[in-house]
């Protein structure tokens, strides 16, 4: 997969939706911002849970999305893995086919 154009696909993607939902998606914007902000963890941390997430629902776009955050986050590679490793042990053969990409992923992006 091309994990760049898949991020450009999902921004245009969600540019749509957002149009066509202004006021849903300014709320989920405000969660998001809001849950990322606050709390005790840190950002790098609660970014490693969205990709264990991401990972185990199998979703591509959130995949792309939250590997790029980890790579502007300066998660290193080894970082990632661990988080893909825990996450496999969590949902069995189909989270490892997702940590796959998922890694393939962090690879075409951080080069």
């Amino acid at each position: 997969m091309a994990w760049n154009k898949k991020l450009d696909e999902t921004r245009n993607q969600l540019r749509s939706l957002n149009k066509a939902i202004p006021e849903t998606a300014r709320a989920f914007g405000a969660l998001g911002k809001t849950v990322k902000e606050g709390g005790v963890l840190d950002f790098k941390t609660k970014e490693f849970v969205a990709l264990g997430i991401a990972v185990a629902t199998k979703c591509d776009a959130c995949i792309a999305l939250h590997v790029e955050a980890l790579v502007r986050a300066e998660a290193t590679r080894d970082e990632v893995a661990d988080v893909l490793a825990m996450t496999i042990q969590m949902g069995g053969g189909p989270s490892m086919m997702y940590a796959a990409k998922a890694l393939e992923c962090y690879d075409e992006l951080t080069t």
